[in-house]
């Protein structure tokens, strides 16, 4: 035998030794997979609030004067509306020039036209009886942009855990249908997890907000928040 023959069966050797293991390996055990579904539906407990202040004025000083002045009387009439300290938030602050832009704007540069000053804060509203009359209290003492209402609660696991308690149940129900109809027995569950889905927030504008009259308590309705769990369960088949 020459070099080359013997070249050739080492090679064999090797593409045996590489391919064998798969081949050799056992099937994977037959398995049942279903997916299941539960949903939970209860009424939202909490409200969030988003109310700003803009104000506009020839200079930057004068504008947040005029802006922290009016801010400052929507928080105190928060406060005094009940809303704890733990529940007003700044979410934002800007101060931004305001140009003027001469036609055609080719032949000469913007003129500064004056300053905005915006401040927006984020109120947790825990008592949903007092959401109209805060927003109409607030409109009338300065905000003049934003209004959205978002309704949310609080803690919603025990809606949660009864939405996941469902969506085994439903699994399992298809598990066994499904073993029924193949006629074998359904074994242990071998696998499972699942995906949560939290509502988004239900938004709501208030018309009012570029209104600075007085006005009777803005009309909300709050419905109800939808929590869904989906579970994905493997189940083994006894032989």
């Amino acid at each position: 035998m020459n070099t080359r023959f013997f070249s050739l069966i080492s090679l064999a050797a090797v593409v045996l030794l590489v391919v064998s293991p798969p081949l050799l390996a056992d099937a994977p055990d037959p398995q049942i997979r279903v997916s299941g579904q539960a949903e939970v539906s209860i009424a939202p407990d909490m409200a969030l609030l988003q109310l700003t202040v803009m104000r506009e004025a020839g200079t930057a000083r004068l504008a947040l004067d005029a802006n922290s002045s009016a801010m400052a009387e929507v928080l105190k009439a928060m406060r005094a509306g009940g809303v704890a300290e733990r529940d007003l938030q700044t979410s934002n602050f800007s101060i931004q020039p305001r140009y003027f832009y001469p036609k055609p704007r080719s032949e000469k540069p913007p003129e500064l036209a004056g300053y905005i000053v915006r401040n927006s804060i984020t109120v947790t509203v825990r008592d949903l009886k007092a959401l109209g009359s805060l927003l109409d209290k607030s409109v009338s003492l300065g905000v003049n942009e934003g209004g959205n209402v978002s309704f949310t609660n609080d803690d919603p696991s025990a809606a949660v855990a009864t939405a996941r308690a469902g969506a085994v149940k439903d699994a399992m129900a298809k598990a066994r249908t499904l073993a029924d109809a193949a006629g074998v027995v359904l074994g242990d569950v071998s696998e499972i997890s699942e995906q949560t889905h939290m509502p988004q927030p239900r938004h709501y504008r208030s018309e009012k907000m570029m209104m600075s009259e007085a006005a009777d308590a803005v009309p909300m309705m709050a419905g109800e928040n939808s929590y869904q769990v989906l579970v994905h369960m493997s189940f083994s088949i006894d032989q």
